[in-house]
């Protein structure tokens, strides 16, 4: 009788828990493994599998007799327990890599990726392949996956042949693939972020940039033209681009209004950008973005054209939430980065309270981009967590005033803000900052504020 193989299950999240019961499934043996002594929940989302629960335990302590090591994304490829296993000839592998091994490789792979916008674009490419496959009714499904909330891991046994992954792919994740190939893969923007864990923003661009590197001359590559970091990629698949500014060759542009489609002599005009059921220029590229993935892969264009006004966005970007008083609230808790806050002050058309902060987590991120941003549209802020004083810091050097400090209760921030905004004002969750150690995650974050909000 053959002996089990043994995997190391590296941090107890979402992509932990489905990572072990997919390799459990495969007749591993199952070893769990977190900082944490104790999480809230996981043996009874562990239900039906048998492992060795060795929480808390340092993850060096736990190599010999492994196989294979799945890290969390949130755990750095570069980390010494890492470095000690792959010397000791243990697989080190990410959850995306491992749900890609797992799904049927007749299934294609649509993946979204880039610094802000991977949510909203994975979210809409998912509805319209979705929509596509009701079209075409040949019993094919569509999976939306991978950072967007559902890990791979979870559905990879459930694929088939014809079907369609759309997975949400950040780079902490790319950081460990090996043989993950998408057959399209879409690039939106890269600006600074998580610097933190990088080291330097050469090393996060890269690990952007691997998304593309198992690509082959069968596969789609869709780059921002607008961004100069994003065109440098290096693919053998053939390129589309987006641009929001300019007409490109091959690819989704706007013309005088019109989203139109181009390959090589044939345009097609897909809608007016001013029909989109998105708001704002960040939104445009996204749409851009996921009309070049889609008819790129052969969905058919009235598809396209239905999903792209029917599309409202998704939960925690920009959502409204309540209207008191006069005063609007809006959450955008998936607003973790300078970057994605700056998009989402643009796109509002009303006077507005800023909450910052809401998490006990550095990025080391730079915060006077945000505050050039808010002249003429934001009218306070209010900030918390341990991101404070850099905020702060940022605000005065930027010669924003009109900022407040309040202590670690996200109510007391938010009633703030309340007590800030006039009749006609909004008020927007855009944090700026990661939710960790103040929240379990961006969407634990949102969902406690839109409680709050609903509470008032």
């Amino acid at each position: 009788m053959c002996k089990k193989k043994t995997a190391l299950i590296v941090g107890m999240a979402k992509s932990g828990v489905s990572s072990a019961k997919l390799l459990y499934k495969q007749g591993y043996r199952i070893i769990i493994n977190d900082l944490k002594s104790e999480i809230e929940g996981l043996e009874e989302s562990l239900d039906g599998i048998e492992y060795e629960n060795r929480l808390g335990v340092p993850p060096e302590a736990l190599l010999e007799g492994v196989d294979l090591m799945v890290l969390s994304p949130v755990i750095p490829i570069f980390k010494p327990f890492v470095k000690t296993a792959i010397s000791m000839g243990i697989e080190v592998i990410g959850e995306i890599e491992l749900g890609f091994r797992y799904s049927d490789r007749g299934a294609r792979f649509v993946c979204i990726g880039g610094t802000n916008g991977k949510t909203t674009t994975t979210a809409l490419t998912g509805e319209i392949f979705k929509a596509d496959c009701i079209r075409r009714n040949d019993g094919t499904s569509t999976f939306v996956l991978g950072n967007i909330g559902i890990p791979i891991t979870e559905h990879a046994l459930e694929t088939r042949a014809g079907d369609t992954v759309v997975a949400e792919t950040a780079s902490l994740q790319l950081e460990s693939i090996k043989e993950f190939r998408p057959n399209a893969a879409g690039l939106l923007n890269i600006t600074e972020d998580h610097i933190n864990r990088f080291g330097s923003m050469e090393a996060y661009i890269a690990a952007k940039m691997r998304m593309f590197e198992n690509q082959t001359a069968d596969d789609i590559a869709v780059l921002n033209a607008d961004d100069p970091i994003v065109m440098s990629a290096k693919t053998k698949a053939k390129i589309l681009t987006f641009s929001r500014l300019n007409e490109v060759a091959n690819g989704a542009f706007v013309r005088d209004g019109m989203i139109v489609y181009r390959r090589g002599s044939i345009e097609a005009p897909v809608i007016p950008a001013s029909e989109l059921g998105i708001i704002g220029n960040h939104n445009l590229e996204n749409a851009l973005c996921a009309v070049c993935l889609s008819l790129g892969m052969g969905v058919h264009i009235e598809v396209v054209r239905k999903i792209l006004r029917e599309f409202k966005g998704v939960e925690h970007r920009i959502e409204f939430t309540r209207t008191v008083d006069g005063v609007t609230f809006y959450n955008d808790s998936k607003g973790t980065n300078p970057e994605s806050t700056i998009k989402a002050i643009e796109a509002m058309k009303q006077p507005t309270i800023l909450l910052l902060g809401a998490g006990n987590y550095d990025k080391k991120s730079d915060y006077r981009p945000v505050f050039r941003a808010a002249k003429g549209v934001v009218k306070a802020a209010v900030v918390n967590g341990s991101n404070t004083e850099a905020i702060m810091r940022a605000a005065i050097d930027e010669g924003f005033t009109e900022i407040v400090a309040v202590g670690d209760d996200f109510k007391e921030m938010i009633v703030t803000a309340k007590s800030l905004a006039s009749e006609g004002d909004a008020v927007l969750l855009s944090p700026a900052c990661a939710s960790w150690g103040m929240f379990t995650d961006y969407e634990e974050r949102g969902r406690i504020f839109k409680e709050i909000v609903n509470g008032i």
